[in-house]
């Protein structure tokens, strides 16, 4: 079964927002990568704590920025804000990442825990956003694969 109707498939090709998305997911990649970084410099050293917490918090904010922007996409795309039958679980397993990332923020700014209690929260939201960015990027090939299968022409 195809990921995208045809209606869907052109909706998808004329909207904005999947440039937007296309622009944002490696974005979000190299500040992952510099991030995990530094908050992985700071457990094993103890030096850089403010440039990890930095680090995370341009990551969550990155975030944030993906899944409004998807969010949006997905309605232009599907007409569901999320949870479209396509994305269903990649959109389930995002809200684990959000909530990971989420509770990274309120330990940072309530001072919950230790500085490095909070950096095991930031490593198991990286470990969240791996699995969730891999399930996207399964889905993109599909979508590839399905897009080429449309365009063979029987011999």
């Amino acid at each position: 079964m195809p990921l995208y109707t045809a209606a869907q498939r052109k909706r998808r090709d004329e909207t904005v927002w999947t440039l937007i998305q296309g622009l944002l997911a490696p974005v979000q990649f190299v500040i992952f990568g510099v991030s995990l970084f530094l908050v992985i410099r700071f457990l094993m050293t103890g030096a850089g704590e403010q440039a990890a917490e930095i680090s995370v918090l341009i990551k969550t904010i990155a975030l944030y920025a993906i899944m409004i922007t998807g969010s949006i996409w997905e309605k232009v795309v599907f007409d569901e804000w999320l949870f479209a039958k396509p994305f269903f679980w990649e959109d389930v397993f995002s809200m684990l990442v959000l909530a990971l990332h989420t509770a990274y923020l309120l330990m940072l700014f309530n001072q919950w825990g230790s500085a490095h209690d909070r950096m095991y929260v930031a490593l198991a939201a990286y470990a969240s956003y791996v699995i969730n960015a891999g399930q996207f990027l399964y889905k993109l090939r599909m979508a590839r694969l399905d897009a080429r299968q449309d365009n063979m022409v029987p011999a």
